[in-house]
């Protein structure tokens, strides 16, 4: 048995510990020590075991073979088939079946560095470090057992029992189970959520992210949130989004947009705020544009219930629901509305518009205290409008087709206007037309309901009650104030007309109040026969009125000549 106390002086001097026989042959090594059996060397706190070794002792550098085993105090272990160290650099270079083992940290690889002065070791064709939550491989890795602190390159997959993260480079840190993300990375819950960012932190254990520079969540069921900067739970199910959120739901075929926003996985909650914007592109041809104050989304869950047993009939069915509060504003082809907030529900496709909305198509304006759309295919069926409603046409400058009532109904059919119903206090102002265009008058009527039906936006004839009075005023000859009805206004300059004016802010336009407009209107009664079935076209709508007064008579021969000119039917 040799034991040697050491072959050089100085303070980085590599010690010979142990070793059962000690050999020289200057013809084949020249200078080097050949040590065998039980070989021990000690530099500074670090401890190196082998079966037999080459020993440099004026280099201070060694080679050591078979059952290599290197222990640097009492937390840092490496094993491989050899060992080459110089006591000089402090770099040690293990080779073949190597393993690093720190606390419980396992580093595997085929070759590894470790260099004891910067307390950092690294392998470089392929490697894999396992803790007690994950396990990475990649092709280059390196390791530091002080700060627990790892980097990996090429290549690199990050395995949890719950996910999959892939990347070029990654850093990570086997105490924290921090990934740090910085390059092109994606984390996979199979069948669940993929994940993809280019720079950010990835906690494992918690699976909180915080991602940066345009990073997506991106879930099986079609939804997917985008932004500048993304904080996401993945346990809990919550994102929160600063910048540039955008929120996809390819099921339902609608993006919300918006520079700061929440996402709730529990029934797919989400709102959007400070420019916020949904687009609804599930018609190709007619996208739908709503910008408010904020936007909210969210999966409504309901069963049937029996009305006389109150038991739940049916299964659990979860419909879609969006509300958009405070200056709302909304842009399609063939409908553009205001209001200050507004519910729409996909389990009937209605859209319910609250607090002073209005309503465009084409060259009519539809307002009511509420107005619900309701939709079909994708495409607007009819709108219907709740207290104080008015539908205004422009004519001119100066004339105004005018509809008002307590109720009002209004058919849509291939974006344009076909039929309103309006029921309750009905009145009109109307201005009737000879074949060429020019204007005949101005005629108005009072009726319990009343149904107009339109051909190319232009009324065709008109279904009264038979109680409706009227009167038929020439142009010139129409008394001051008789040419709008108590609930009129025009609020053309709110409308938006093409997609980015959702974001403008016009003020709103003030409309007479309900007080003025209960107090103004003629109650008629309804007759008990309901509506007559006779059609009136615009040049005989005040029949009724002038049958009983002969000093019009005139002009309601006037009127039904104009009947016959624009084919009238009784």
């Amino acid at each position: 048995m040799v034991v040697l106390a050491g072959m050089m002086q100085g303070q980085n001097m590599v010690y010979l510990i142990h070793s059962n026989s000690l050999n020289f042959d200057e013809k084949r090594l020249p200078d080097a020590q050949i040590l065998r059996g039980d070989v021990i060397f000690r530099h500074d706190e670090a401890l190196m075991y082998c079966d037999s070794a080459y020993f440099f002792d004026k280099q201070n550098s060694l080679h050591a073979f078979s059952n290599v085993r290197f222990v640097q105090g009492d937390t840092l272990f490496g094993y491989g088939d050899a060992l080459y160290y110089d006591g000089n650099t402090k770099i040690a270079r293990i080779r073949n079946n190597v393993k690093l083992v720190h606390f419980e940290t396992v580093l595997t690889t085929d070759s590894l560095n470790y260099n004891r002065k910067a307390d950092l070791a690294y392998y470089f064709s392929g490697g894999k470090i396992v803790d007690n939550l994950n396990t990475l491989t990649s092709i280059w890795g390196q390791y530091h057992p002080q700060s627990k602190q790892a980097e990996f390159r090429h290549d690199v997959v990050l395995v949890n029992p719950n996910f999959t993260l892939t990347s070029d480079t990654l850093k990570y840190n086997t105490e924290s189970h921090v990934a740090d993300i910085v390059g092109p990375t994606t984390i996979v819950y199979e069948e669940e959520t993929t994940i993809l960012s280019t720079n950010g932190k990835y906690n494992t254990e918690t699976e909180q992210s915080e991602l940066y520079d345009r990073s997506r969540v991106i879930h099986a069921d079609g939804k997917q949130m985008t932004g500048d900067t993304i904080f996401y739970d993945k346990k809990v199910g919550f994102g929160r989004v600063w910048g540039n959120m955008e929120m996809k739901d390819s099921a339902q075929m609608a993006t919300l947009y918006g520079n700061y926003g929440e996402m709730y996985e529990e029934d797919s909650r989400g709102f959007a705020t400070d420019s916020a914007l949904m687009i609804d592109w599930s018609d190709e041809d007619n996208y739908g544009y709503i910008h408010a104050d904020t936007l909210f989304t969210e999966d409504v869950h309901y069963r049937y219930i029996d009305s006389l047993s109150l038991d739940t009939i049916g299964i659990d069915t979860v419909y879609k629901r969006i509300r958009a509060h405070h200056g709302v504003r909304v842009y399609r082809e063939d409908m553009q509305a205001v209001c200050d907030s507004l519910v729409y529900n996909d389990l009937d496709s209605v859209m319910t518009m609250y607090t002073e909305p209005v309503c465009w198509n084409n060259e009519n304006q539809i307002s009511a205290d509420s107005i619900e759309i309701f939709m079909k295919d994708g495409k607007i069926d009819y709108a219907k409008g709740t207290g104080a409603a008015l539908t205004v046409k422009q004519e001119t400058d100066q004339y105004f087709d005018q509809m008002s009532g307590k109720v009002m109904k209004a058919y849509i059919r291939d974006g344009e206007l076909k039929q309103v119903d309006v029921s309750g206090n009905a009145e009109t102002i109307f201005y009737p037309k000879e074949d060429n265009g020019d204007f005949i008058g101005m005629n108005t009527t009072q009726s319990s309901n009343v149904q107009i039906f339109f051909v190319n936006e232009e009324v065709e004839h008109v279904l009264f009650t038979t109680s409706t009075t009227g009167t038929m005023y020439p142009l010139n000859q129409i008394p001051s104030g008789a040419d709008r009805l108590h609930a009129f206004f025009w609020a053309t300059q709110e409308r938006p007309l093409k997609p980015g004016d959702v974001f403008d802010n016009p003020p709103r336009t003030p409309r007479p109040s309900s007080a003025i407009i209960s107090a103004t209107s003629t109650d008629i009664d309804e007759d008990k026969g309901k509506t007559s079935s006779i059609k009136r076209t615009m040049g005989n709508k005040t029949k009724h009125k002038q049958d009983n007064n002969e000093e019009n008579s005139n002009s309601a021969d006037s009127k039904r000549n104009s009947s016959r000119r624009r084919g009238a039917r009784r």
